[in-house]
């Protein structure tokens, strides 16, 4: 006879920091799957968990005493007037969040009279809002009626500030999105995390642990997976591990997600499996339906599928037994169940409507397809599992999976996470939702490409699109070839066009400090920028830094792009970017400071009439981009079009 499997309950977790207003979508698709595959899954939300206990009125009270047990003298200045308007904070704190909530939203009306709340220091960024006449000064992004908005970013400037308070009086490192990022972020060596991990506890850390015990005598579980998305949320994922063998042993830790997919493909550091007993890369199906496998004793440790592990002779050892991932179309509908949604926190910390959707809404995070399709830009990873196997499923599948969520959580709007959906899928995704009548809204990230003709454009908006997102990038077209991005200035002009005019919102992702990019580039970018925002293409932008990545071609073969990488150190944990050589020799980071306030101000309506040379210091040359250079390519294409 063969022995029955073992059952095994399996927790996942989504650890601080991810993000507030929605859950990180991990844990969803982990579980769904699990669940259909008969695996008892469950899941948890500790990073939103941690924020409501901390942000609660026993939370400011513990916060308080931690305060009250420092000496005066050691106080910042927000510190103190934290302290001197407590009362004001303990009596205010749980009905804001309510408000954020949804729970109570008769309550703007209070918050919008900036009598209700206590305003510190982040409230000052409100003064330069204030117009001539010392009036309203969020009258001009709200006007008369928006009373909610208004009062939610209010609210959210309220948080913010008590968020600087814990960072000055607790935990230097506390970040709403990056907590203690630095000490996972390219890391060579595990010890700044150890170190770290091995230090007296603080205040969010023995809530995190009291938290984390909860969640493990609520549910049991004998395996416990911790999906780390970025550095930002490292720190507290080995903490919730070590907090897990504490409080018993024989649970089975697992490690995974996108920071591990990126930054510990080369894990050498065995003090990792203190911690988790298991690492697992690229898309987590097949490797914990292996890994789940042996722990019931059907499958060897050498037969688990992407997996690190600690041998007997207490090395790291990778185990890859060769065998077919779960296609996309077949891992199942992602589940929230376990998760409470209604208590997730809209927030609204930029006034731009296309930017606030990232912080503000409960949004169902769902995938069109799994990879990239175009899969050649050369500052990506396109070496890796997440961008370089594309598979997709049929729009049925899709509207399938949509009705199901919408269904289970009684919400309609939709974020697909995707690298850049395909426009042929978006096309018939399009179409079934319209077949099917089906009343969703939904935004996602696009390739700027010629396929979104204004038909296409028009059809995704009548089936529920209200934004998109896509990366231009460094908008010179010279820099555009070199990356391998496949879109023209001219090209992403008349798309983005073709998307507003039919009402959706649309935002560029931006870059600079690119290999071989000059100064004279980079204000040539910027003139590009301000007319895209002049002629109503774009609402919204944001402009990072080029990073090269070890796994990007950029990274593997530097000398195709004229830069000379710097020599890594030895790597036991943790790597990812890696430093260049540029010959240019151009500050990209003074540039960066003018970018990031010309495009902040873009976003708002300011400054799109002035030179662009207004925003950077003296003797910045003149941009070569004819001030109507976007406007003749619009026209041309009007013109063009039958």
């Amino acid at each position: 006879m063969t022995a029955e499997p073992i059952a095994l309950r399996v927790l996942s977790v989504i650890p601080p920091m991810t993000q507030l207003n929605t859950p990180y979508p991990s844990t969803a698709y982990l579980t769904g799957f699990l669940r259909s595959r008969g695996i008892d899954a469950v899941q948890e939300d500790l990073a939103l968990a941690l924020v409501l206990s901390l942000f609660s009125i026993d939370g400011l009270q513990a916060v308080r005493a931690e305060i009250d047990a420092v000496s005066f003298a050691k106080r910042t200045p927000r510190v103190t007037a934290f302290i001197e308007s407590f009362e004001r904070y303990r009596s205010t704190i749980a009905p804001t969040l309510a408000f954020l909530q949804g729970r109570d939203s008769t309550l703007g009306h209070r918050i919008c009279s900036r009598a209700f709340l206590p305003e510190g220091p982040r409230f000052e960024s409100l003064d330069v809002y204030v117009d001539d006449d010392g009036g309203d000064p969020l009258a001009w992004a709200f006007g008369a009626l928006g009373v909610q908005d208004r009062a939610r970013h209010l609210a959210t400037l309220y948080l913010n500030d008590i968020a600087d308070v814990l960072r000055d009086a607790i935990d230097p490192r506390f970040e709403f999105v990056r907590y203690a990022e630095s000490l996972a972020q390219s890391q060579p060596t595990f010890d700044p995390l150890a170190a770290a991990l091995a230090a007296p506890l603080n205040l969010i850390d023995r809530t995190l642990v009291e938290l984390t015990q909860a969640a493990l005598t609520r549910h049991a579980p004998r395996v416990v997976l911790i999906s780390v998305p970025f550095p930002g949320a490292v720190y507290a994922a080995f903490r919730i591990a070590q907090t897990v063998k504490a409080h018993d042993p024989t649970i089975t830790t697992v490690l995974g997600g996108g920071y591990v997919n990126t930054e510990l493909r080369e894990l050498k550091e065995a003090r990792v499996f203190d911690y988790f007993d298991h690492v697992t890369l690229d898309a987590g199906e097949r490797p914990l339906l292996a890994l789940l496998e042996h722990l019931q004793g059907r499958r060897s440790a050498q037969r688990l599928v992407r997996t690190y592990r600690r041998d007997a002779a207490g090395a790291v050892q990778y185990v890859n037994w060769i065998e077919a991932d779960i296609a996309f179309a077949e891992v199942g509908t992602p589940t929230w169940d376990g998760l409470p949604l209604d208590r997730y926190l809209s927030l609204l910390d930029m006034l731009n409507p296309m930017h606030r959707l990232w912080s503000d809404g409960r949004w169902n995070k769902l995938t069109v397809a799994h990879g990239c399709y175009w899969k050649k830009c050369s500052f990506c990873d396109v070496s890796l599992d997440y961008i370089s196997r594309y598979e997709g499923a049929s729009a049925a599948t899709l509207v399938d999976r949509i009705e199901t969520i919408v269904a289970e959580t009684g919400q309609t709007g939709f974020h697909f996470v995707d690298e850049a959906a395909p426009p042929k899928a978006l096309k018939t995704l399009a179409a079934e939702l319209q077949r099917r009548q089906l009343a969703v809204s939904w935004w996602g990230n696009i390739r700027f490409e010629k396929s979104f003709t204004p038909e296409l454009c028009q059809q995704l908006a009548d089936s529920g699109c209200i934004a998109i997102s896509g990366g231009l990038e460094v908008a010179s077209d010279r820099l555009l070839n070199l990356m391998k991005k496949g879109v023209s200035v001219e090209q992403v002009a008349r798309v983005t066009k073709a998307f507003s005019d039919t009402g959706v919102l649309v935002h560029a992702y931006l870059m600079y400090g690119f290999p071989t990019q000059t100064v004279q580039d980079t204000v040539d970018s910027l003139e590009y920028v301000r007319q895209l925002f002049e002629q109503g293409c774009i609402q919204s932008g944001f402009f990072h830094r080029f990073a090269c990545t070890v796994h990007s071609p950029v990274g593997q073969k530097p000398e195709d792009y004229g830069v000379t990488l710097q020599p890594l150190p030895p790597i036991t944990f943790a790597t990812n970017d890696v430093g260049f050589i540029d010959p240019t020799g151009v500050d990209h980071d003074a540039l960066g400071v003018a970018l990031k306030k010309a495009i902040y101000n873009y976003m708002h309506g300011i400054g799109l009439d002035e030179d662009v040379r207004s925003w950077f210091g003296p003797r910045t040359p003149r941009t070569r981009v004819p001030r109507d250079r976007i406007a003749r390519a619009l026209t041309a294409a009007t013109e063009s079009s039958p």
